[in-house]
This record gives C-alpha cells, structure tokens and sequence, in this order.
C-alpha cells in the first residue's frame, strides 16, 4: 500500500482500509538451548529474560556471580518488550547518574562487538532540533553541561541540519544540537547476546519458567517458587519490564513497583532506497517524534503529548501475540502529522506495518532502580520507558555491583524504588498518570514541573484555608504542598491552567524571571521583617522509642552526629553510609530518655524509614513509627514571631527558658500536646509547631488571627527555598546524595570524631579527614547577571574557576536580601594531567569564577561559610540567634 495514499485517507478521518495493513505480529526467534528443569538452590534468581534481565545476569557473571545465578523467563527470551524496542541510544539524560549508566550502556555494546557479540550498535550520532527559542535554550543549556559531563556535542544551524540529515524540512527551526556519540542497536540481538555470553560464564537460564511467589524469612529473600519448583535463593532480582508490578504483589510483603502500561506506537516503512545508513537519529522534540535508519528501512515512532493507558484492568496477556494492541490511527494521527511535516519525504514510502506495543512508565517518568523497601535483597530494575538497551547495560552493573558489593559506584537515589509510597502503586493513579507522563519524554521541561494528574491525594487539615488564601499549590510526595500566594485569590485563572481542577497548579513557564517572582518577594520580605507562615506537613515525622536506652545506642550508631543530648534538645545530624556518604539527613528531637522525634525531607519518608529499619536491633527493642500524617506542621518566621505565640500560649519563650534548638510541648490557643520546636530549617527566627491534626484548623486560626496586628503573611515553599539558598544551607536530594560526606560540605563539626563512638561511616570520614576532600560545596553569588532580562541558573550549570570547568551547580535561586543570583555547587581541584587533587580553601577563595548558564558566563563571588545577613531582630536577641544560626548551617 502506497503510504502517501493512506496519509490522505488519515488527514480526511477516513480510516476505510486500515485493515489491509501488514500486522504487528513479529515471530521471536528462539534463543539457543536452555536448561529443561530449575535447579534447587541459587545465590541469585532473576525473573525477566529481556534486555534489563539478561545485563544483570551478565555483569553478576562478569563479578564472578555466574554459577550462582538463574535467570527464569515466562516465555522466550527476548520475547517482551525487547523485540519492539526502538533501539535509540542516547547519552543525554536529564542527571550526571543516569548519564553514566549510558555511558557504561554504549561502552558494554561496544566492548562486546569488540568480542564478536552480535549487538547492532551503529553510531550514526543523533540530531535534536528545535522548532521554539526556549527549546533552543534548553539546547544551550546542554551544551554547557556538556562540558562537566563529558559528552562530545555541538549547536547547529537549521543549515547544518539540512546538511547532517537532507531529508528534514529546516525552515521552521531554530536550530539544534548534533551528538555523533549517539547511536542505535538492536535490542534483541543484544538481548541475546548477553544471554549467551552469561551462559557461557555459568549463569542458568530457564524459559516457559514462571514465577509464583517470592518467599522472605526475617525480612530477606529466602526462595522462589515457579511452575517448575522451588530455588532456594539469597536474592531475587525483578527485571519484569510491564509486568514488574505484578510480580512486585507475589510476595507478603507486596513489593511496590508502580509501573502502568500505555499504547506505543513504532511506523515502519519498507526498503526506501537509497537511504544512507548513516542517516542519525532524529528527534523532534517538540513535534514529540523521532526517527531512525533501521536496515535501509524507515522506523518512527514518538511520545504523544496525551498518552492511551494499555490494559487498564491490570490484567497483562502472557504471550506475545496476545499482547500486541490493535492499531489506532485516530489516536496515531497526531504523530503522523509530526512526521509527515519533518520528513515529507516520508509520504512517498510504502508502509509495512504500524507497531502498537504496549511499554510501561513510572509515576515520574524515571527508572526504577535498587533493593526494595519491604525485603532485603529484592531489587527491582524496570520502568525504562522504551530505551532499555539505553539504560540495560549501566543499570545492570549496577545491580550487580549492588548484589555483589553491597554498593554501587553509581549514585542512584534519584531512580531508586523507596522514592515511591503506597499511594504511587495505586492502579487506577498509575491509569490517569500513566496518560501525562510518556509526552513528558519529549515535553518541554521547565522548572519545577507539576503533574495535573494524581492530584488531591495528601493534604493537611489545613489545606483549605490556604487554598483560599490564594496558595498556588506544588505537589512533593503526594503532598499539595503551597509554592507561592496570590494575594488576590479571586481572579480569574491564567488561560494555561487547568480551570476543570478545583485548586491551581505550580507553574514556571520560563528560564527567566518567573512571574511568580513578585508574590514571592513579598513572601520572603515578611519572614525577614515581619512574620511569614508556612505549611511544613510533608516533612517526615518519625518517632523512635524503647523501654530503656536501645534508641540511643542505636541513633548513635546511625548518625555521624552526638545525639546523646540534653531531653528538649535538638541536634542536626546526617546518617552515612560505609564511604562516609549521605543516606538521610535530618534533625533530631529527644522528647525523653528514650524516646527520640526524627524530621527529615520529605522525599525520604519512605527511603529514610527503610535504611533505619535495617539497622535496628533484631530484638525489636527499638520501635519506630511513621507519624508523618498524624501532626500538621506549621513554621512562623520572622522578628516577631515570640512576640506572637506569647499571646496563645501560657508556656515561657525567653530564651532561657526556651532557647533555640530546643523542643517543648506546649498549648496553643485552646489545643494542647503541641510539639513546638525554637528552629525553622531556613536560618530565621521562629517556631515550627507539629500539631495533632485534631488541633490543626483551631490553631492556624489563632495564628493567623492574632499574626493580624503584625502583617503576618502566608509564605509557600519558593520563599522557603529563597531563605536557605541565601543563607548557603545544603539540603538532602538537592545538594546532598549517597556520595557526599560531611566534610565536603563543610559539615565536619556535626561529626563525631572527638567521642569514642563508633558509626556507620566513621572509617571513612577519618580517612578523609585525614587525606583531605576532593571536592568542596561552595556559594557563588553572580555579579554581572540582570535577573529581569537574562536566562536564570535553575541547577545544573558549569561553574569554571580561572576559566577551566571545574564543578557544576546543585541549587539556585534568587538572593533578595544579596539583591543577586545566588548558585550553591561543588567545585573539585584538578591538576595539568587531570588527577584529582585536594581540594583547600585557599584552592576555593584564589580563584576567578563564573557560572556558564546557556552559553554565556557570569562572573560570580565565592562564599565557603554561612554569610551574615542583615537581621530585624531585637538586639538583645541577635547576637544569640547568629551564633546558634551559624553553628546550625
């Protein structure tokens, strides 16, 4: 069939003769041998013969793990989702994490054609090109980083397009970006390849072997039972692809993997001839398709900015041919169009076929990584969105690194499974999310992107007075969390809201100055000079007990920090790992001898919670509970703040009696049993009061009603962020990782070395003491940058010192106090053969910076301790607050 033809039946919405097509049906060749029956015993079972599977098996065989490892497949190797795969391989990802694991993808495919191992790999490089201004900043932007990241990349004119790849129509473009490093594969032969070579090193791999049930005893893995029998196992790998969620509900505990699967589609036309077989990969994001050469064939395929949600019921058919959807030109019709336009040429091919199948994403539209929160030694790798070739080759020796070593060289907090809670593995939320994530593949993403879908789910009692206060509401954690206030909360909503949801949604539609810069200006000024109020609800709240003083002997074991404190006290302490890295960050509260209140980041509930329940004591002497949804956490801020809640509380604030970094349970207005802390996590002076939720609507009434006199103002997180920004305060997900240490962000002295304690990390971080960092967390402060007219930095932009690159951004944000961008990073000291060096504060204050953001760089001020801000406080009061604020940073 001629597709030029079948294009104008499309364009009419006539859909007569779809059914000539060629079908979907694609015959999987059968691996080589397999072993007929399950073996009794394995270190390691992994369940899923596809790509993601058959790297594991691999890189355990590589580490040494094979004969010890059996990899079970429910129908034929390469039988799922691998054989529609797209083949796409491209090092540009959204983290420095996840571009190395592709980096370690091209390097393993590359290695292995090197050894005669069928992989397809071409690097025919890939072409990015933008059809706006701001697609082309993002572009920018990416060249920037390129540099830090080490990818070989280059900007390029709608002419240098023309010249790269002839076929595209170039004269509603911008320009683009060429990355020659970037290639495709075919993933069933690398499938199969991986396979064979694992074999070959001892690993067992069984086909038509279903997985059962998944068996723990004390909390670890202890076997498997398949439709063959019973493997006695020490670790399960679930490597399911669309199929992960449910084998993640064969065990008790079930393990969360939440994963729906949507409609995909792959175009295919027949020989076109001609064509160049270097032809690169070509994506046009903002058209959401892509295309690649594929044996002197055309494939396109794309990511639709409104998904179709693919067996909705949760039931997902076991063989292949059951599990191909039929087409839907209807819905296929809004990438057709895309196509069509980009490569005209594309009308004259002749279509063989149009592929519907069926690939799964996560809530976030990132992977899903690491060892399970419910069982030890069950890890999970799934959720690739259809570039699994791409991420298979890195995330499986990181897998395997983390089965064998106990760790990975690779920092994967970002796409580790305990990011997600319960609600996130809700069926009919992974429906409705699963339709807006796959178009946030190609979407435009600007900062701090909202989802409109999954909304409403979290919200403290206090919700709706902010809401009707004008609070424009973020989502962290399933949390409707305020970003900022409108102080006129009655105007009509912006036409690109969503006017069908009954609050409004977060937004920053620029890498400029937002236009939410002046709500939140206003915010900040008041928790400056007067009071600001702020929801604080969707921190983790953790309390920790035990009849005697277990807790404590455990807490000191976890923390880095002393946490054998005064009761009412109050210590910032981080939790390290064995390389002295961080795995939580928090502070600690003890309301008694042996009854601690942990408060720690919101998107550690559900990791923190995981990594201190593998550390306590096997008696079950120490007791932790989540009370995260039982207390409504409300911050005031400000000069005035102790003037405010002496008028609802009988309890005496004097800083004697109540000094700061301390704890009391106090009344407030009518409400008793609240926890009242003297902090507030932004270096300003006030409270934050963990009310029981029973509580929560009467005492944010008193506060707001008496906070009147003082010009109280309601403060959302954007301010929150502006204050500790200013004040060079490091947060866990932002600044902090597994692989930063106390001592690199200057933190040395919430250490505990001068006490004979022993804790996780310690070795390291004496060795490092002793050895000095090799990179140092720093704030830079751009001179020369106008925030009306200029691209902002938002994280991620190249800081280079005496003009060599030598770190990258973590957090930005806006100084209003400093009047200045303001960019906190690490910078590292690399010597004229590129080894790594100590990195000194004379190193960090000698040198001339600049931060490069899309292209251009600013001059900028290197600051390496807390700057002392101008303060309203009451003298008497200031210098106590600057001296405990310091020690506190």
């Amino acid at each position: 069939m001629n597709f030029g033809n079948k294009l104008r039946c499309v364009k009419n919405r006539c859909f007569s003769g779809s059914s000539g097509l060629l079908s979907s049906n694609y015959h999987v060749t059968p691996c080589t041998p397999m072993l007929s029956q399950v073996p009794k015993k394995a270190r390691v079972v992994i369940c899923g013969g596809g790509v993601m599977g058959a790297a594991v098996a691999y890189h355990l065989a590589e580490l040494g793990w094979g004969e010890s490892t059996v990899l079970v497949e429910q129908g034929r190797c390469g039988g799922g989702t691998t054989w529609h795969l797209s083949g796409l391989v491209g090092v540009f990802k959204p983290t420095l994490t996840q571009v190395k694991l592709a980096k370690s993808s091209i390097q393993l495919y590359k290695s292995m054609e090197g050894k005669g191992l069928k992989t397809g790999w071409k690097e025919c490089g890939s072409l990015c090109v933008a059809r706006t201004r701001d697609r082309m900043t993002v572009y920018r932007r990416m060249k920037a980083q390129s540099v830090a990241w080490d990818i070989e990349c280059s900007l390029v004119t709608p002419e240098e397009i023309k010249e790269l790849c002839p076929l595209l129509e170039v004269s509603d473009l911008y320009g683009g970006l060429w990355i020659p490093g970037d290639g495709v594969g075919d993933p069933f032969q690398i499938c199969l390849s991986l396979i064979s070579s694992a074999k070959e090193r001892g690993v067992s791999v069984i086909e038509d072997c279903s997985i059962l049930q998944v068996f723990n005893s004390n909390g670890k893995v202890s076997g498997v039972e398949t439709n063959q029998g019973y493997i006695e196992c020490d670790y399960f790998v679930n490597c399911g692809g669309f199929w992960a969620r449910k084998i993640g509900k064969m065990s008790e505990p079930f393990v969360k993997v939440p994963l729906h699967a949507c409609e995909h589609y792959y175009l295919h036309t027949k020989q076109i001839p001609g064509l160049d077989p270097m032809t690169p990969v070509i994506r046009d994001q903002d058209g959401h398709i892509y295309f690649r050469e594929n044996e002197g064939r055309l494939m396109a395929g794309g990511f639709e900015p409104v998904a179709k949600p693919a067996f909705e019921d949760g039931n997902i058919p076991e063989t292949s041919e059951k599990r191909i959807l039929p087409e839907d030109w209807d819905h296929f019709h809004v990438l057709l169009e895309q196509m069509l336009h980009r490569l005209p040429s594309l009308g004259d091919a002749v279509l063989e076929r149009l592929c519907n199948g069926p690939e799964a994403f996560s809530p976030d539209c990132k992977w899903i990584v690491g060892e399970a929160p419910e069982i030890q030694n069950y890890f999970v790798a799934a959720g690739m969105k259809t570039i699994g070739i791409s991420a298979a080759g890195g995330v499986g020796r990181a897998t395997a690194e983390l089965i064998v070593n106990g760790y990975s060289l690779y920092d994967m907090y970002e796409i580790d499974i305990s990011r997600f809670l319960g609600l996130h593995n809700n069926r009919k939320f992974l429906r409705d999310r699963v339709r807006e994530v796959p178009g946030l593949h190609y979407g435009l993403m600007y900062p701090f992107y909202e989802f409109h879908t999954g909304r409403n789910l979290r919200m403290s009692p206090i919700y709706p007075k902010l809401k009707e206060s004008g609070a424009i509401f973020g989502q962290v954690m399933g949390y409707e969390r305020p970003a900022w206030f409108e102080v006129n909360a009655q105007e009509a909503q912006r036409p690109t809201e969503n006017k069908s949801l009954p609050f409004r949604i977060a937004h920053t539609n620029t890498f400029g100055k937002p236009d939410w810069f002046d709500y939140v200006a206003e915010e900040y000024s008041a928790c400056r000079e007067k009071i600001g109020l702020s929801d604080y609800s969707s921190f983790t709240k953790i309390d920790l007990w035990s009849k005697k003083t277990e807790v404590v002997d455990t807490l000191q074991y976890l923390c880095s920090n002393d946490v054998d404190i005064p009761i009412e006290g109050i210590i910032h302490t981080g939790m390290q790992n064995e390389r002295g890295g961080y795995e939580n960050d928090c502070s600690l509260a003890r309301l008694a001898e042996n009854h601690y209140m942990m408060i720690a980041p919101t998107i550690q509930q559900n990791r923190c919670k995981s990594w201190i329940q593998r550390h306590l004591p096997s008696d079950g002497s120490v007791v932790m509970t989540d009370i995260t949804s039982m207390y409504t956490a409300i911050c005031v801020m400000g000069p005035f703040t102790k003037q405010l809640l002496s008028e609802l509380t009988d309890t005496d604030l004097s800083p004697s009696s109540f000094p700061f970094f301390t704890f009391k349970e106090i009344d407030v207005g009518l409400a008793n049993g609240v926890r009242a802390m003297n902090l507030t996590h932004t270096g300003e002076l006030g409270y934050v009061l963990y009310v029981p939720n029973e509580f929560a609507l009467h005492v944010y009434s008193c506060l707001i009603e008496a906070g009147k006199k003082y010009e109280l103002k309601h403060a959302g997180y954007y301010a929150m962020r502006a204050l500790r920004v200013e004040r060079f305060y490091a947060f866990w997900g932002q600044d902090l990782d597994t692989t930063t240490t106390p001592l690199e962000c200057g933190r040395s002295w919430r250490v505990k070395f001068d006490k004979d304690i022993d804790f996780i990390g310690r070795k390291a971080l004496l060795k490092q003491r002793e050895e000095g960092v090799h990179r140092m967390y720093i704030q830079l402060l751009l001179q020369d940058h106008d925030h009306e007219i200029d691209l902002w930095p938002w994280g991620g932009e190249p800081i280079y010192r005496n003009g060599k690159q030598v770190g990258i951004t973590t957090t930005t944000g806006y100084g209003f106090t400093f009047k200045k961008q303001i960019c906190l990073g690490f910078v590292q000291n690399f010597d004229e053969n590129g080894q790594l060096q100590p990195v000194t504060h004379d190193f960090t204050l000698s040198g001339d910076y600049e931060v490069d953001i899309a292209g251009l760089r600013y001059q900028a001020k290197v600051n390496i301790h807390s700057p002392n801000l101008p303060t309203q406080y009451p003298d008497k009061e200031r210098g106590a607050y600057r001296a405990t604020r310091d020690a506190s940073a």
